[in-house]
């Protein structure tokens, strides 16, 4: 048996790796299907299309701060545990909301002014993406809590991550099933494009999504045991926590942050215990949150923009809508299970690197082949692979930012996706009201309008986030307390800095 199955059993993994599958499952529907479905299917403006989209990314980025602050300090149901709390009330109101986001409003007709439409759906996206933020925030806090070795979190991640891949496969798979049957059933040339004939394709895929995640989620729940939180925020208290290290410690499977003489002078009180006013002051903190942003910038809209720019610059079948993202998210299910031997040899920031390659590859041949036609499935495997390598290790390089402070764990997954919810927002926004057109029907401006969309989304954010990759090897993630020297990991902050000798002396 290995370390990593002594310290989480390869069945606690598989339920905790489940638990944020009805998330993924939503999360794919709503980044590659919510403005074909709005724009290409209702016949929305491109404006209205982004509004709806911008006002989620917007609910979402602000639930979830708030959510991460209220998980960290509410102490959840009974005995249930906290974040399964929260992860229970995000999966409700994600089931009780997502089906009607995609559907055509009840009691709507082609006489219905399109503003009416835009106020039926704002509720519902309101309340699936606090939904989504309870969930996500909650599964994201259990990794630290679950798995202390470094490896053995980049493990978690690449499980959850595989799950992520699995979501999406699902979703293009039952898509494209649900497109063939539908040309099956009809012949006509005209069926081959997006239209409202398409609502009930989109209606019947969302409502299979549900089936199936919340399926997941009940297993996730049943299977996942989170340990209740004592003094110090740790299992047991300071006691359970120390306990613990000193068996990692002896079994090899964590490799100290900080000398430490002895166990006792290794753990901080529960008064330097990392609190949410101080991870403002840590430079690392904006580092990995800017770094997190420019991968979600490149992951979420290049699968929002991707339909687009299959069926109008590329003049693809709607089916191809299907085929192409479960291309890129094989081949991203496939370079996860590589990703912890290559950061494991290389380190993490490399691994990042590579993965920016790919993406890089991808833009690059974008950019040059206009006329693809075929190749782009070729191009959809770089993709899938490079996107999902950098989002793997930018919640890896997270995890390593929290380290043992997993008492304001929550606010820091919060703070992070915040930044990346609203940094998307805003650029679907900008992009739509760029758009060259302002109709259902599309102009010829439209052929690179998204072709440039793809390549600027991926390319150019690309270079941002290898910058920021830059800082972090120039100034590595740590926890930098006023007055003191920098240290890695496992350190506290106050709100004065650390002044006597005993304080000092044990942190250093």
């Amino acid at each position: 048996m290995s370390d990593t199955e002594r310290s989480l059993p390869v069945s606690r993994r598989l339920s905790y790796a489940v638990g944020h599958f009805l998330n993924d499952l939503c999360a794919s529907m709503w980044f590659t299907y919510l403005l074909v479905f709005y724009h290409s299917v209702l016949g929305f403006q491109n404006t209205n299309a982004g509004v709806l989209l911008l006002i989620g990314q917007i609910a979402d980025g602000v639930c979830t701060p708030l959510i991460g602050y209220e998980s960290d300090r509410t102490p959840g149901c009974g005995n249930y545990g906290k974040r399964k709390t929260w992860h229970l009330v995000g999966t409700v109101s994600v089931v009780l909301s997502f089906a009607f986001i995609f559907n055509q409003c009840l009691g709507c007709d082609s006489l219905t002014p399109q503003w009416a439409s835009l106020t039926y759906f704002v509720p519902f996206i309101v309340i699936f993406q606090f939904g989504w933020a309870a969930t996500q925030i909650s599964h994201l806090s259990l990794i630290p809590e679950l798995v202390t070795c470094e490896h053995a979190k980049v493990e978690l991640t690449a499980y959850r991550y595989a799950f992520t891949v699995i979501a999406n496969i699902t979703v293009y798979a039952v898509a494209y099933l649900l497109f063939h049957f539908q040309v099956g059933q009809d012949d006509d040339p005209l069926n081959d494009a997006l239209g409202p004939i398409d609502i009930p394709v989109f209606r019947n895929l969302a409502l299979i999504v549900l089936g199936i995640g919340s399926l997941f989620s009940v297993l996730f729940h049943l299977g996942t045991k989170e340990t209740r939180l004592g003094v110090g925020g740790e299992a047991g208290g300071e006691e359970g926590r120390r306990k613990r290290l000193e068996e990692e410690e002896e079994e090899g499977e964590r490799r100290p942050l900080l000398p430490h003489p002895k166990p006792s002078s290794y753990l901080p009180p529960q008064s330097s215990l990392l609190q949410w006013k101080c991870w403002l002051k840590q430079p690392s903190f904006y580092q990995v949150a800017f770094l997190y942003m420019s991968t979600r910038l490149i992951v979420n809209l290049s699968q929002t923009y991707i339909s687009m720019y299959l069926i109008n610059t590329l003049g693809l079948p709607k089916k191809f809508i299907a085929t192409i993202p479960l291309v890129m998210y094989l081949s991203g299910f496939l370079s996860s299970f590589i990703m912890k031997p290559v950061s494991k040899l290389i380190g993490k920031c490399l691994t990042y690197f590579v993965g920016l390659l790919l993406i890089l590859a991808f833009s690059y041949w974008v950019l040059l082949d206009d006329k693809m036609g075929q190749r782009v499935y070729g191009a959809a495997v770089f993709l899938g692979a490079g996107s999902a390598t950098i989002l793997v290790m930018s919640l890896s390089m997270t995890a390593d930012l929290i380290a043992d402070q997993t008492q304001s764990g929550a606010f820091v997954y919060g703070a992070m996706s915040f930044t990346d919810k609203v940094a998307n927002g805003v650029a679907v926004m900008i992009i739509q009201a760029v758009h060259p057109c302002h109709t259902i029907l599309c102009c010829p401006a439209c052929v690179w309008f998204y072709h440039h969309i793809m390549v600027i989304v991926t390319g150019g954010v690309a270079v941002a986030a290898a910058m920021a990759l830059c800082t972090i090897l120039i100034w590595p993630i740590k926890i930098r307390p006023r007055g003191l020297p920098a240290v890695s990991g496992l350190i506290g902050c106050q709100e004065d800095s650390v002044s006597s000798s005993d304080d000092a002396a044990r942190v250093n």
